[in-house]
């Protein structure tokens, strides 16, 4: 009979914030993978729990992943963690929670802290909806594509994003979804320096360029209102074809992509243009 596998929640900053059952999970499983080992042994060190550790990261190998099925298979009960919050969500996790799913595999969650819901929660945003899209591409056509799939969005919109990549972030949705449109940036949640601002993109933008980014950020950007996009006049619906063609579209792909959102012909912002 194949062992279990358990999705296990860590605290994403306090370590105060671990539950009796997430202890007692890491105590009973024969082994865990981890997305960093260093980190993982910090924390069960804290709680003096030894246990074997396997890495489990985004460079590892499909044959990694098969050995750990192959473990589980044979009887043996794992546990899987990453290095804060809940595994497997925009985490390499997510490989062996599929592969144990077809393998025939019980999968148990031991739910915990998300960095994603405590920032949605206390960001003063509408909670009724949101939409968790992770890191933003790098490179800027893959970026622009996805923030113009966004620009209808009416749901709020939860990114991920490093201190060092903040201000280039903040200035690409300042552009798109325009600098009157409300963010909450949480920053360090639970941990010593957390902070919530509360701005405009506008406000945003201004503030960074006077205060350097610093630690990890969870934006919460507020959703397109229903009755934006009618308003749109030609001369914004020409800064989002040029900003579209700044970060790689070619023009007349900008042009489509700008009239299907504001109700524009094609032609008419390509002659413009």
């Amino acid at each position: 009979m194949s062992g279990t596998f358990y999705v296990i929640g860590t605290p994403i900053g306090n370590l105060e914030d671990i539950t009796l059952r997430q202890l007692d999970t890491l105590e009973k499983v024969d082994f865990l993978c981890a997305e960093d080992t260093r980190v993982t042994l910090k924390l069960l060190n804290r709680f003096e729990i030894k246990k074997q550790l396997v890495s489990f990261h985004e460079h590892s190998s499909k044959a990694d992943a098969q050995h750990i099925i192959d473990r589980l298979l044979a009887g043996e009960s794992c546990g899987i963690v990453t290095d804060a919050g809940m595994p497997c969500i925009s985490d390499p996790g997510e490989v062996l929670v599929k592969m144990c799913a077809e393998s025939g595999i019980d999968i148990k969650v031991v739910p915990g802290p998300s960095a994603v819901v405590s920032a949605v929660a206390v960001s003063g945003l509408s909670t009724r909806r949101f939409t968790f899209e992770g890191f933003l591409p790098v490179p800027k056509k893959e970026r622009a594509e996805r923030l113009e799939k966004l620009r209808g969005e009416t749901a709020v919109m939860v990114f991920y994003e490093a201190p060092h990549k903040l201000k280039t972030t903040l200035s690409d949705l300042a552009d798109f979804f325009g600098g009157e449109r409300r963010i909450s940036l949480c920053r360090e949640l639970t941990k010593i320096h957390e902070e919530v601002l509360r701005l405009t993109l506008a406000e945003a933008v201004s503030y960074y360029n006077e205060n350097e980014p610093r630690g990890e950020y969870v934006l919460v950007l507020e959703g397109a209102q229903g009755n934006s996009g009618g308003e749109l006049t030609i001369e914004e619906a020409m800064k989002q074809v040029k900003k579209l063609i700044d970060m790689g579209e070619k023009p007349t792909d900008a042009c489509k992509a700008v009239a299907k959102e504001t109700g524009f012909r094609k032609s008419e912002l390509y002659a413009l243009l």
